[in-house]
């Protein structure tokens, strides 16, 4: 599938930084993608293993670490407040607190 630029119609690009915004504009929200991917499998992980032991404390740690990479790629495109994502996600407040949130 091809993609087309905005404006690519009837008029066009003004410079190569229209073209170069649009790369960049795809590539950060495949890396959101990706980061929220990492989350997904992280929460399914963490959910599917209810016992309280060690190996729950390792996936608590890991669920952590992938929502604390997906909160930075939020924020790196300007996406501050996380509350839809936590609720989307389903991340537990155990992971939360971990990344320092009450």
């Amino acid at each position: 599938m091809a993609l087309r630029l905005p404006g690519q119609g009837g008029a066009r690009i003004q410079t190569g930084l229209d073209t170069l915004d649009y790369e960049l504009a795809g590539e950060m929200a495949s890396s959101l993608g990706r980061a929220g991917d990492r989350v997904a499998r992280a929460m399914a992980a963490l959910n599917a293993h209810q016992t309280r032991d060690e190996n729950r404390r390792l996936l608590v740690k890991a669920a952590a670490d992938a929502v604390h990479a997906y909160f930075i790629q939020r924020e790196l495109i300007g996406l501050r407040r996380h509350h839809d994502a936590i609720r989307d996600y389903g991340i537990p407040p155990e992971v939360l607190a971990r990344l320092g949130a009450s």
